[in-house]
């Protein structure tokens, strides 16, 4: 296991763990984020631990061609009368992200430490947001990490009205020219939206 200290570097992803464990340790630093995502790296840990970096293999991803919207979500889009903006109101939705309660979870990995580091990486155009309002109060979202590399890397959700953040991620991959959403890890939700594993290698090539 690579412990990071103060240095800006990592160990070759081919170095992670069945899991796709490869560090811990290090900071949230600006610099330390873009370069872990410019590697295929992110940070993943509870509020209690040490900063645990993943590059795990096989990679979950969604390409924007593959995208599935279902009859009955179809019917949302036009129905539901949400507003969906981009980059309105980035903290709050990082902070609604960390209030989110997730099957299996205790807590979130969204600690104040991280909220602070990507509103960061937002200031300096590294990270987007998405809003869904209706009657002018915020229902939904989601935010991840845009390195101006075709690829956009999803990092939380969440929704206060039912299919908000569903309605966000559609809306959001209609509407953008990505070549690639990186979900990171497995979940059934953004599988029935269309996402599917690839190798770390194949997810790799993308990032260049």
């Amino acid at each position: 296991m690579h412990i990071l200290d103060q240095n800006i570097v990592f160990p070759d992803i081919q170095e992670a763990d069945q899991e796709g464990l490869l560090a811990i340790g290090g900071d949230l630093s600006l610099e330390r984020l873009v370069l872990a995502y410019k590697s295929g790296i992110f940070p993943w840990f509870n509020a209690d631990e040490v900063i645990l970096w993943w590059s795990p293999n096989p990679r979950f991803v969604l390409y924007p061609t593959d995208l599935k919207v279902s009859k009955s979500m179809r019917q949302c889009l036009k129905n539901c009368d949400f507003e969906i903006t981009i980059n309105k109101d980035f903290k709050s939705v990082i902070t609604e992200c960390s209030k989110a309660k997730r099957n299996g979870q205790a807590g979130t990995w969204i600690t104040k430490n991280m909220i602070n580091a990507y509103c960061k990486l937002h200031e300096h155009g590294y990270a987007k947001s998405v809003e869904v309002w209706k009657n002018r109060q915020l229902v939904g979202g989601f935010y991840g990490v845009d390195l101006n590399n075709g690829v956009f890397c999803g990092e939380s959700m969440f929704a206060k009205k039912s299919n908000a953040s569903k309605a966000a991620f559609i809306t959001f991959i209609q509407n953008t020219d990505y070549k690639l959403i990186d979900c990171q890890v497995y979940t059934s939700h953004l599988e029935s939206l269309g996402a599917r594993d690839i190798s770390r290698s194949e997810f790799m090539e993308y990032l260049r």
